[in-house]
């Protein structure tokens, strides 16, 4: 009997779970460099995620690692919400460029992630 109510109970748990929805984060789905890709200097960056994000809470930093600078970058979230575009301060010199962003959804989770491009 013990064994049928411990079986019963653990249906009951799968069937909740079940018909919660799941909470899902912003992810990035592409990006304007892509990443790994070579490019002539972009005027913009512009990250593409899969939901729609939270303006104050999200953005991203671009630098070039093997000099150890950053880059001064101006982010904004499109009106569609689901874009993060930034415009480089000046144009982009050739080498290899990082992109670390931060992204929250509507959930309140902040997500982050980085890629690689290079200028040549």
């Amino acid at each position: 009997m013990k064994r049928f109510q411990t079986l019963i109970g653990l249906a009951g748990v799968a069937a909740l779970v079940a018909a919660t929805p799941v909470l899902a984060h912003a992810r990035l789905v592409s990006s304007n460099p892509a990443a790994n890709a070579t490019v002539k200097a972009p005027a913009t960056i512009t990250l593409r995620f899969n939901e729609r994000l939270v303006a104050a809470f999200s953005k991203f930093e671009l630098s070039m690692p093997a000099h150890h600078m950053t880059i001064p970058v101006r982010t904004t979230v499109s009106s569609d919400g689901r874009q993060i575009v930034g415009t480089p301060s000046s144009a982009l010199a050739n080498g290899d460029y990082t992109v670390t962003w931060t992204a929250a959804g509507a959930d309140g989770h902040k997500m982050t992630g980085h890629f690689n491009f290079k200028v040549g």
